[in-house]
């Protein structure tokens, strides 16, 4: 990882996102303070507002990823590995649609456990009634107001409307916050995956870095009352070959970025949390390998869960070697000081925001304290169990709904539990030898942490071992089928109370812990962190303004760039890729091995079609499957990846080698052309 070079352009550019109007392609733009004058300055382009409504309404968000509207009869691109879950979903022992792809035609479409799709209409600012609603307030209180108030405009936003989601975002650590109101879709249906091997071409080996050969997209639709939404205003496609310096856009939902949390916020993650989760997810990586070489049946189910595990393990890497990276990180601490002079040399700010830096550190130091019991008894409870998931949301909910609605926090709130319930009884499959996997994991790490002896390790093992406890709870519960949960969410408390279900009976006695740690955890920590970002956004207004871009908060963001190469070790890098170039790469051994289809095909192929390219976008998870547009706002590809430079922009953006990874429009339609026999889609894609 080419960490020392990024670190020392960031240092030199001040990092300047930081401290005023953003440089170069850089910024996670929302789109009511998108900066058209620089996209005008820089690539001679008019982004008016017609423009930016167009692109809105043709993106949308689905769980953890970005799509875009690309016809008339909502056909959503996406990326593979953001439908991977539903592959998995829908496969079953007798029929792998990992190994196999899944392109079916229009009328066996297959809908998506859990799946839904969200395209933002409005954003109004909420901010002074958000604010107001914490004032005077401090710790659990002040974050349980600044909820309140934020649910009570959900509410407002949504009353009367059907099919709708608001969500209030809060921006610049607490210092906006808008209400984002978004149409929502529940009936996501697949209609083409190509095969795990050419989705994710190159595996582990090229994740994170270029020239990659990846056919990372996927297609679904939107149903509407059992039929596919009408959707005039989608996107247009556009297969034209890419060129090197062209400008394009990318919109999406940038998952989470720490561009503007303070030294001691940074300081936490590099000394503490990163390294805790690297060394989890490392022995979690292991376990799953172990678990996928039992069998091929461990291994088919295991598949998504393992390159998810390896990602990760690439990013909070990435991330913590650009936090250990000394000259990256001196010129975040000379950004901090240089804001905190400003704030000292004016008389009337510095009274008004007090010291927040100083309140961020004591804040921090309780985040140690508190992190262990916190993340393995409450937050990260349960491993990535979905019985324990499924055991807690209904325990959770049924008690919640008990009360006055007065009574039950936002995260209750009638419209938010209608959402939960739509979650909760999706038929996804439910595989019993990962489950016991991650409860036996996490019940050993919680041990292993707290220690045997501490109340919370024998709050969840009592006198058994997690390896026993694990095998026991999942062959007990009943909770894999959709139809037991049904009953239990219908029938409330009491039917909770009552369960014999082992996973029940189990969060039922877990949970008063859960609850205290969690009160713990927002007075000590959400609480003064909360109202110490707020005060450092009001200080960066009043010293910068308002001309640069907030964090990403997978909430909808707009950012600009081109395609460009970097230099790599004193070479230029190609931005373009070809499928000539995916036939030199195929070795037949994995991860570079293609299904047979492709050689068969490869006569038919315009082996000089553009495959992937990079760009200098600045984008992160959550951006995956974001359409990649031209200047027209058409659609000429779909962002999947970064280089290994872009995993630092987590915390700062460098233009000299952070880079994007599309796969473009070309090979998309060539693909599905010529290799897969979907001419119908090519034609659908090209229709007006």
């Amino acid at each position: 990882m080419k960490i020392k070079t990024m670190a020392a352009a960031v240092a030199a550019l001040g990092l300047t996102m930081q401290v005023g109007a953003a440089a170069a392609d850089e910024g996670m733009w929302t789109f009511d303070n998108f900066p058209s004058a620089l996209v005008k300055q820089k690539y001679g382009l008019n982004i008016d507002q017609a423009w930016l409504d167009h692109v809105r309404g043709g993106t949308a968000r689905i769980p953890g990823c970005s799509a875009s509207i690309v016809s008339g009869q909502s056909l959503v691109l996406t990326n593979y590995h953001c439908v991977a879950t539903c592959v998995q979903n829908l496969s079953t022992a007798g029929k792998d649609y990992l190994k196999d792809g899944y392109a079916v035609g229009l009328a066996d479409e297959r809908k998506c456990p859990g799946m839904w799709l969200e395209v933002l209409q409005s954003i109004t600012d909420v901010t002074g009634q958000v604010k107001a609603a914490g004032a005077g307030k401090t710790g659990a209180a002040y974050v349980h107001a600044l909820d309140e108030a934020a649910g009570a405009a959900e509410k407002e936003g949504c009353a009367g409307k059907t099919g709708f989601h608001c969500q209030v975002i809060d921006f610049y650590g607490g210092g906006q916050y808008k209400l984002y109101t978004f149409r929502r879709y529940d009936d996501v249906r697949l209609v083409f995956a190509p095969e795990f091997k050419t989705g994710f071409f190159g595996g582990d080996p090229d994740n994170f870095n270029f020239p990659r050969y990846n056919l990372d997209f996927g297609m679904v639709r939107v149903y509407d009352n059992g039929k596919p939404l009408v959707s005039p205003g989608h996107l247009r496609w556009n297969a034209a070959p890419p060129k090197v310096g062209e400008p394009i856009f990318v919109v999406g939902n940038p998952g989470s970025t720490q561009r503007l949390e303070s030294i001691a916020q940074l300081e936490t993650q590099r000394d503490f949390t990163l390294p805790l989760s690297v060394a989890r997810t490392s022995e979690r990586r292991g376990r799953i390998i172990r678990f996928s070489e039992e069998s091929p049946e461990n291994a088919r189910v295991a598949q998504d869960v393992l390159e998810f595990l390896e990602n990760g393990l690439k990013v909070q890497t990435g991330r913590m070697n650009a936090l250990h990276d000394n000259a990256f990180f001196a010129s975040k601490v000379a950004q901090e000081n240089e804001l905190r002079a400003k704030v000292r040399a004016d008389a009337k700010l510095s009274a008004e925001i007090g010291d927040p830096w100083a309140d961020m550190a004591k804040a921090q130091a309780a985040y140690r304290d508190l992190y262990l019991n916190y993340s393995l008894l409450d937050s990260g409870a349960g491993g990535q169990s979905a019985l324990f998931g499924y055991a807690r949301t209904l325990v959770r909910a049924a008690q919640a709904r008990a009360k006055p609605a007065g009574e039950r926090g936002p995260e209750f709130a009638e419209a938010r539990l209608a959402q939960m319930e739509r979650g909760l009884l999706a038929p996804r499959p439910v595989e019993a030898g990962l489950e016991q996997l991650n409860l036996e994991f996490w019940l050993s790490k919680t041990r292993e942490s707290l220690g045997a002896d501490d109340p919370g390790t024998k709050l969840v093992l009592g006198r058994d071992s997690p390896e026993h406890l694990s095998q026991a709870l999942v062959a007990g519960s009943k909770l894999a089928d959709p139809a037991e949960r049904k009953r239990l969410w219908d029938g409330g408390l009491q039917a909770i109370e009552t369960s014999n279900d082992p996973m029940i009976k189990f969060v039922l006695a877990l949970e008063p812990t859960a609850q205290a740690i969690r009160n713990q955890w927002r007075e000590q920590v959400t609480g003064p962190t909360t109202s110490a970002e707020t005060r450092i956004a009001q200080a960066r207004f009043a010293v910068y303004g308002d001309k640069i871009y907030p964090d990403a908060t997978f909430s909808p963001r707009i950012t600009y760039g081109a395609i460009e190469g970097w230099m790599e070790r004193g070479q230029p890098v190609n931005p373009i890729t070809t499928y000539a170039g995916l036939f030199d790469r195929a070795t037949g051994q994995p991860p570079f091995d293609l299904p047979d289809s492709w050689f068969k095909a490869k006569p038919k192929l315009n082996l000089a079609t553009a495959f992937n390219f990079s760009g200098t976008l600045d984008i992160t998870g959550g951006n995956s499957g974001s359409p990649t547009l031209n200047g027209k706002g058409e659609v000429v590809g779909a962002v999947f990846d970064g280089n290994i430079h872009s995993i630092g922009g987590d915390y700062g953006y460098n233009p000299a080698d952070n880079r994007s990874v599309t796969v473009t429009a070309a090979a998309i339609q060539e693909a599905l052309d010529k290799v897969y026999g979907r001419g119908d889609l090519v034609k659908e894609l090209n229709s007006k």
